[in-house]
């Protein structure tokens, strides 16, 4: 898992109240492979229209909006069902970080586990961003995760919080497996121990 330290991009607004994941990924998608072009279920039904053209109106097909890694979203961000792939869409696309008022509580989960940083900031402060981004396309929001601090285009800082545990695993990029590899050494060394002491288990 890539860790995940500093981030500095463009960053991209997010409009809508209770964007759930069926918007994010469309539940037809969620049997695709996760392959080359993964990316384009990403927000499918907005971003495209019913012949498969982009519709421009919506702000990733918008050019200074196109490499953003960073989206700032409006409450309850990622609600509904419980799907993985709604992370995985959005990662393959290339977006790292979420920042929103409020997350659904299982997608907050999802993109923790798979290398993903959802930001909570209060509605005050993502309304404010998000009018920054509209007003100055292409702009830039910079996320720092050892000092938990998000600085906005206007050079504002925001400190946000995280589960130590949680922030631990993405400065170092370990996913469960990483982070019991951490401890192999100790592992190895209690079955040698154990299997010393009780033979008869190998048997």
């Amino acid at each position: 898992m890539e860790p995940f330290t500093t981030l500095s991009a463009v960053a991209a607004p997010i409009d809508i109240v209770n964007c759930d994941t069926d918007r994010i990924i469309p539940a037809r998608f969620l049997r695709k492979p996760r392959a080359s072009g993964y990316d384009r279920w990403l927000f499918h039904d907005m971003r495209f229209d019913a012949s498969g053209n982009e519709r421009p109106e919506f702000v990733l097909n918008q050019p200074a909006y196109r490499g953003a890694r960073i989206l700032v979203a409006a409450p309850n961000y990622g609600c509904g069902s419980s799907r993985e792939q709604a992370v995985y869409v959005m990662y393959d696309y290339g977006i790292r970080s979420v920042i929103a008022p409020s997350f659904g509580d299982i997608h907050y989960g999802n993109a923790l586990q798979n290398g993903f940083l959802p930001i909570v900031l209060s509605e005050e402060q993502c309304g404010r961003l998000r009018e920054q981004l509209h007003a100055a396309p292409g702009a830039s929001i910079s996320i720092d995760l050892a000092a938990q601090t998000v600085t906005g285009p206007d050079g504002a800082r925001y400190r946000f919080d995280i589960d130590p545990a949680a922030k631990e695993r993405l400065l170092k990029g370990l996913d469960d497996v990483g982070l019991v590899l951490q401890h192999i050494e100790r592992i190895e060394g209690f079955e040698e121990r154990y299997l010393a002491e009780q033979p008869w288990v190998a048997v």
